[in-house]
């Protein structure tokens, strides 16, 4: 983890004559854009995976209809399907899976007071009067909610209210296309689909707990999740593209 942090320290000294005491900050965002945008090849993976898998899920449907009593069968059944088909069953799970331990790293780079022991100098720094290393509560203490550091977090709180407004409205616009069964097609899935527009507000909590290096970084990566989404599964079923993203 020190080596990424080294990284990330480099990279605000070349971002200093653009953003002066602000470029660790500018770091951390541009960091995590690259770091996403290595692991893109793997969401591309896991879109087609997930969009083969739902293409199948009329002929799985029929399956569980015809073999539902013979567990047995309808496990050989489903496999020869997807040999036939040429799709693999963990197609878009592993690509995601793949991509974990970057996004866990990279929290625990922005959030860790500590790294190998030694203090995480990445929270010395400050977002305009905003301390890298504090949270909203620190900024409510010292300034309140229109002070310095109360002001970070009010556009931070805005461009994640934003994304999430952004998700909830294209979520809702899927849910009404989609054929009434998506949300019976797997167990839980109909009361799980009722939830999911709410889920990206979710993110409004997360940033105003953890420090605001890790933030940033959550604001960043979500904010690029939901520009990815669109394109990746833009012609996709919410019931599978819910599937694929959470």
């Amino acid at each position: 983890m020190s080596v990424f942090a080294t990284l990330v320290e480099r990279l605000a000294d070349l971002l200093q004559p653009l953003f002066a005491a602000s470029a660790t900050a500018a770091a951390i965002v541009v960091f995590t854009a690259l770091v996403r945008l290595a692991v893109h090849p793997l969401s591309r993976a896991a879109a087609r995976g997930a969009k083969a898998r739902t293409r199948l899920a009329p002929q799985l449907a029929e399956l569980r209809t015809k073999h539902g009593k013979n567990q047995e069968r309808l496990q050989k059944a489903t496999m020869e399907l997807y040999a036939k088909e040429k799709v693999s069953p963990f197609s878009g799970c592993l690509p995601s899976l793949l991509q974990l331990p970057a996004f866990f790293v990279l929290y625990h780079l922005f959030s860790n007071t500590s790294i190998g022991g030694e203090p995480n100098g990445l929270l010395d720094h400050d977002l305009f009067a905003a301390p890298l290393g504090g949270r909203w509560a620190d900024a409510l203490a010292d300034g309140g909610l229109f002070g310095g550091a109360g002001l970070v977090y009010l556009g931070l709180f805005a461009l994640v209210a934003a994304v999430a407004t952004f998700n909830f409205r294209r979520t809702k616009r899927q849910m009404a296309a989609a054929p009434a069964p998506t949300g019976d097609a797997v167990p839980g899935m109909g009361a799980m689909l009722k939830f999911m527009p709410l889920m990206s507000f979710a993110t409004l909590i997360t940033v105003a707990v953890v420090p605001l290096a890790a933030a940033l970084y959550v604001v960043t990566s979500t904010t690029w999740s939901a520009v990815e989404r669109v394109f990746l599964y833009r012609d996709m079923p919410v019931a599978g593209a819910l599937a694929a993203t959470t």
